[in-house]
């Protein structure tokens, strides 16, 4: 039940940070093209991209801690902790200087990795190259104390860094929108994000120490041989999962910048801000329970982890079905309405990219629960052969195919985890094959798939004439379809009656409260 209420307010504090920026983001994106145009639009996505690419040189190291300091934490073990922690202050400095290193050598690369659109004005060397110099230095000063938010994660306090988050995302956001007003500078927009972030980093390593003093003691023992070599092997196991991550998340956006042009990118990132707020508001949910994963296999039996990892697993797929349906139905008339049907994709690429996105909810279940097991090793090399199954597919498609083609490769390349993953996490974390979690997933691919025709059907109708009231009434109407026909499937099922199980316990622990 403590698991229970931390997850409670984690997902509380992250649904109301959602709640209050996103919005604001859209408004900030409508703005931003109203005055600085979609080339610049697209710009700002593709150095985002560019510098997650840049993060790699973190290499899996803060994965790799919050695991090593969940059993410490739920033990009380303040010693080792601090051990734990000078390694990785240590760590975190060395990653900074690295990123700050590689960033300088590949800005000579920088003019060679965009292409313009037909007609569109270029931007200077000069002008590209201060940009990314921007970008580089909000990435490179976040490694000098993001390290301490690890300790706050290990002990079930995520809320605490989505708070600072989002109060700073406030500030940001209002004040980029004046900025853009006023200036329809792309320079002042990059500035003052900049200014914001650096003083909100200042105050989050005063706030941490103050909670946290003895972090800033001097006398710290160190780890032992066996637990810095844990470290270690978990680390050189996570490096293949991160660079093959980053090869196929972030090469498409680089394809596309290279061999389709910049403002393709823009509108692509138009249809992913949509998807990513959304997905951001249902990912608070799935992700905000990882730290008591941890907890749970550091305290609980094979059995109740395996229970637990279902319910989990069938919550994400019935949230994910969800909005994959919704946005199927509605997500192209959103755009329509938001920014002009000038703007928009089509159909076979609007589908590839919510395909990416459902199988995207199953990949989250997976890899939070083996992140919180500690199972780094095993499937070390799927997200590198990923990474090259993408780039392969989608250089050899992008000429004939288009953009449809370098999605396609980030489907193709993204369903080898779905199939490969399963198998390898109940192996090693609950010692059985697999078989049960792949009926799953084709029952709820037969049962979201059924309600998407249904919910399309009908929405059709509705949204002959596209405007504001019909579009909501098709929102109305997706929300109780989908949800009353998944109930009354899975009323019996033991993951909806765990669930159950929960909200009962909740509701008579809050009236007991009450009184």
């Amino acid at each position: 039940m403590n698991r229970v209420k931390s997850a409670s307010k984690n997902i509380a504090f992250g649904y109301l940070g959602i709640l209050l920026t996103g919005p604001l983001g859209l408004i900030l994106r409508t703005y931003f093209i109203r005055h600085l145009g979609d080339t610049l639009n697209g710009v700002n996505d593709w150095y985002i991209s560019i510098i997650s690419v840049l993060s790699l040189a973190e290499l899996g190291i803060g994965t790799a801690m919050n695991y090593s300091l969940y059993a410490p934490v739920a033990r009380g073990m303040t010693e080792k902790v601090k051990s734990y922690m000078r390694l990785y202050r240590k760590a975190y400095m060395i990653i900074g200087c690295v990123v700050a290193a590689m960033g300088i050598l590949i800005s000579p690369l920088l003019p060679y990795l965009v292409t313009m659109p037909e007609g569109a004005a270029g931007i200077a060397t000069s002008d590209l190259t201060l940009y990314y110099f921007i970008f580089l230095f909000n990435t490179v000063s976040t490694y000098f104390m993001a390290y301490k938010y690890s300790l706050v994660n290990a002990e079930q306090k995520n809320y605490i860094q989505s708070n600072i988050i989002t109060i700073t995302r406030m500030v940001t956001i209002l004040t980029q929108i004046a900025v853009v007003v006023l200036t329809q500078s792309f320079l002042w927009y990059l500035l003052s994000a900049a200014l914001i972030e650096l003083a909100q980093k200042i105050f989050a390593n005063y706030y941490l120490n103050r909670m946290y003093p003895y972090l800033k003691d001097k006398d710290v023992a160190g780890l032992t041989k066996e637990e810095l070599s844990l470290v270690v092997t978990k680390v050189k196991a996570l490096i293949l999962l991160k660079v093959g991550d980053v090869m196929r998340i972030q090469s498409g956006a680089m394809i596309i910048t290279a061999f389709i042009n910049v403002k393709i990118w823009g509108f692509v990132s138009n249809y992913n801000v949509v998807i990513n707020f959304v997905a951001a508001f249902v990912n608070i949910a799935l992700n905000n329970v990882t730290s008591s994963f941890g907890n749970l296999v550091a305290t609980e039996s094979k059995e109740k982890q395996y229970l637990v990892f279902r319910v989990y697993r069938f919550l994400a797929c019935w949230i994910y079905g969800f909005v994959t349906v919704g946005f199927f139905v509605l997500l192209t008339p959103f755009v329509q309405l938001w920014l002009g049907e000038e703007r928009l994709l089509s159909a076979m690429v609007v589908a590839l990219i919510l395909a990416e996105f459902y199988f995207k909810g199953d990949r989250i279940v997976l890899l939070n629960f083996k992140t919180a097991a500690g199972v780094f090793e095993a499937d070390r090399y799927l997200p590198f052969v990923q990474g090259l199954v993408n780039i392969v597919i989608s250089l050899s498609l992008v000429h004939s195919l288009g953009l449809a083609g370098v999605l396609l490769g980030m489907v193709i390349s993204g369903l080898l985890a779905n199939f490969i993953r399963p198998a390898i996490i109940y192996r090693t974390c609950f010692e059985m094959k697999a078989v049960r979690y792949f009926v799953d997933l084709l029952k709820y691919l037969l049962v979201t798939g059924t309600i998407m025709i249904l919910c399309h059907v009908i929405g059709s109708v509705i949204l002959k004439e596209l405007g504001v009231v019909t579009f909501l009434l098709t929102a109305v109407m997706i929300a109780i379809v989908f949800n009353v026909v998944y109930m009354i499937i899975f009323w019996r099922s033991e993951e909806l009656r765990y669930l159950k199980d929960i909200v009962k316990s909740r509701i008579l622990e809050r009236s007991k409260n009450g009184r």
